[in-house]
């Protein structure tokens, strides 16, 4: 073989191993899930009532937030209130 050949066949190599792994980002990022043998399958997708039980617990948390910013309070109860919002 020559050097030329093996330059070849090491690019195709490269660029097999780098389309793997560009795949395996892509069905990550997307929840797909393949087993040993090639089987694929998706994730399960949250519910709609567990997507609105988070969000509401998110904004639960936002309106904490705002009180705490918008109090008029000095910085050392401030620093207070969360450490007693975290044993909450």
């Amino acid at each position: 073989m020559d050097m030329w050949t093996v330059i070849m066949v090491l690019g195709i190599v490269a660029m097999t191993q780098i389309a793997r792994v560009l795949r395996a980002k892509y069905q990550a990022q997307h929840g797909i899930v393949e087993d040993r043998k090639g089987r694929v399958q998706m994730l399960a997708q949250p519910t709609d009532s567990e997507l609105q039980r988070e969000v509401e617990t998110l904004r639960e948390r936002v309106k904490v937030l705002e009180r705490i910013a918008t109090d008029g309070r000095q910085t050392h109860n401030l620093a207070a209130e969360i450490e007693s919002l975290r044993d909450k």
